[in-house]
């Protein structure tokens, strides 16, 4: 199995829906009703699924790259600034998930399939992205 669908079927998995709904582009809260509980949920299992470590907050930390505090965000508001190294961060999204007023705490709200796709090939070792599931045991079914 590649990348992309092993992390759709771990989001197909937490979130119990179809592999087939959970496509590059949903959006994970609003297509798929993962609650923010839900994300840590996803975090973890991505990283056991692929030996890696997803750090929390990696996204608002590259997105604010050389911007001071309040040149990213006033009042936890992305600035117009912000808005754009964010936009830069994660170009799988459509333009019109970056509104202008954005809270850092709705980032999330915007995060699509592809967007977790993309953190975990992002942290794989170079050349990894095709690898071998962390383990080929079944996975127990849940009844």
């Amino acid at each position: 199995m590649s990348t992309a669908e092993r992390v759709r079927a771990v989001i197909a998995d937490v979130l119990f829906v179809d592999l087939d709904k959970a496509v590059p582009s949903a959006v994970v809260m609003a297509d798929l009703g993962a609650e923010s509980i839900d994300f840590l949920d996803i975090m973890f299992r991505l990283e056991k699924e692929f030996n890696i470590k997803l750090p929390r907050g990696e996204t608002e930390q590259k997105a604010r790259g050389d911007l001071t505090e309040e040149e990213f965000s006033v009042g936890g508001r992305l600035t117009t600034e912000g808005l754009a190294n964010l936009r830069k961060m994660m170009p799988e999204l459509d333009a019109s998930a970056f509104k202008p007023g954005l809270h850092l705490r709705e980032i999330p709200s915007i995060f699509t399939v592809e967007t977790f796709i993309r953190m975990v090939e992002q942290n794989l070792p170079t050349g990894a992205q095709l690898a071998a599931p962390a383990s080929t045991e079944a996975s127990p079914a849940l009844t």
